[in-house]
């Protein structure tokens, strides 16, 4: 695989070519998984249009207390305690043999392994187990070891940070990771992940190795109704790239409530992937609720298997999202809100974005609007369609004139009947 680079407010191949993040949180996927289980996993994923899977080598779950599906855990105990700076390094099936099982299968089926070096856990105990195990120089150590490690490798992305905000002593030992990853690797992207509700603009907007920018909107109802507007934040904070890097999970509980008696759908992540693209986002982050903890034992709180949940429809429809972004010309796509005349609060709410010759309108419920032409130039006319978020498939249904206001309706209504409205401006 060629290498990725930063190109404006996207992220392109090194020939320019445009990239799409189309990512998946399998956080607990080095921990819980075999290798059978690991090339099913991704198999799928490749074949449903990801290009990017998200994995912690330091799991959350326990993950340097409990071993891997092998008996394997990654770093050795000095004096009875997690030493960072001794990893499983014993021949044949180490902790990190199983590593690069993934990160090379990931290769083979074209996606890169999204890598986080550690849940944030392990170096602030703010909730969850820990234990806490990492201060600065120990960080620079570890950071500079897995780094030696996976260098070598064309499909990594490296993740900072994992749920956790930043005090001035935790961004020192985020600080100090970054710089030993980039005394060994200083080709591939560095991103953050924040906690929820939070975006990585609010810990490391200064940070010269980050080089693109992440939020997560998360599970409650805090920011998922408003995750463009979240985009919006990111993008007047930076200049770089940006994108939700864990917005609602498919069959999550929502609230993290099981008590409520919902659980977030395919329409509800299909609201964020589609908010977010229009907000100018360099990709997307989906996720499952069963699928990031590899769960095996369904209950009320993780209501499936994670094998049984692999192709729930909200994960095969984002390989739509990814076929629209890059059906038009990629780079010039941006937010703006002036293509909608009128808009409404709330769930309901549409968002617009306009690239060189065409435009588009996402109605998360295919409520009624009206358009300004005239922002969609060159056109001597323009031809409207309607996408289907739910099937991928493009519909051509009217030519309008270049400039003036037009009252469209989407084909049907409701949660769940969400449409994007393609102007495709017609010169020759």
């Amino acid at each position: 695989m060629d290498k990725l680079k930063v190109q404006g407010r996207y992220l392109a191949w090194e020939d320019g070519s445009p990239f799409f993040y189309l990512g998946d949180t399998a956080w607990e996927l080095f921990h819980k998984l075999s290798r059978e289980e690991i090339d099913q996993y991704l198999y799928t994923r490749a074949r449903q249009g990801f290009t990017a899977i998200q994995a912690v080598a330091l799991a959350e779950l326990e993950g340097i207390t409990t071993p891997n599906y092998y008996g394997r855990l990654p770093i050795q105990f000095t004096n009875g305690t997690p030493d960072p700076e001794k990893p499983d390094t014993a021949d044949g099936y180490s902790y990190w043999d199983h590593v690069d099982y993934a990160v090379e299968t990931a290769e083979k089926y074209g996606m890169f392994i999204t890598l986080l070096p550690t849940w944030g856990d392990k170096f602030n105990l703010c909730w969850g187990k820990g234990p806490v195990i990492f201060h600065e120089e120990n960080a620079r150590v570890y950071g500079r070891w897995i780094a030696a490690r996976y260098a070598k490798y064309s499909n990594i992305i490296w993740m900072l940070g994992g749920d956790r905000q930043l005090e001035p002593q935790h961004r020192a030992i985020v600080d100090a990771m970054a710089e030993g990853i980039r005394m060994e690797d200083k080709d591939h992207l560095i991103t953050f992940h924040p906690p929820g509700c939070w975006d990585s603009t609010d810990f490391v907007a200064d940070a010269e190795y980050i080089d693109f920018h992440t939020a997560q909107t998360g599970h409650g109802i805090e920011k998922c109704y408003c995750s463009d507007e979240v985009m919006a934040k990111m993008a007047a904070a930076s200049s770089k790239p940006y994108m939700d890097s864990e917005p609602r999970y498919e069959d999550h509980p929502a609230c993290f409530n099981d008590r409520l008696g919902y659980w977030w759908d395919a329409d509800d992540v299909r609201q964020n992937a589609y908010w977010n693209l229009l907000a100018g986002a360099c990709g997307h982050t989906y996720g499952n609720h069963c699928v990031w903890s590899m769960n095996r034992i369904p209950c009320s709180y993780f209501p499936f298997a994670w094998n049984e949940v692999l192709t729930h429809p909200g994960a095969e429809q984002m390989g739509f999202l990814k076929k629209l972004r890059l059906s038009r010309d990629y780079f010039s796509l941006h937010a703006e809100p002036a293509l909608l005349c009128e808009n409404i609060e709330g769930m309901g709410h549409m968002t617009a974005a306009v690239g060189d010759g065409y435009g588009y309108v996402y109605s998360p419920l295919g409520l009624p609007f009206t358009v300004n032409l005239s922002m969609i130039q060159p056109a001597k006319c323009i031809r409207a369609f309607w996408f289907n978020p739910r099937t991928g498939e493009e519909t051509m249904f009217a030519v309008l004139p270049p400039e003036g206001k037009t009252a469209v309706v989407p084909p049907t209504q409701g949660k769940g009947c969400d449409w994007v409205l393609i102007l495709e401006g017609y010169h020759d």
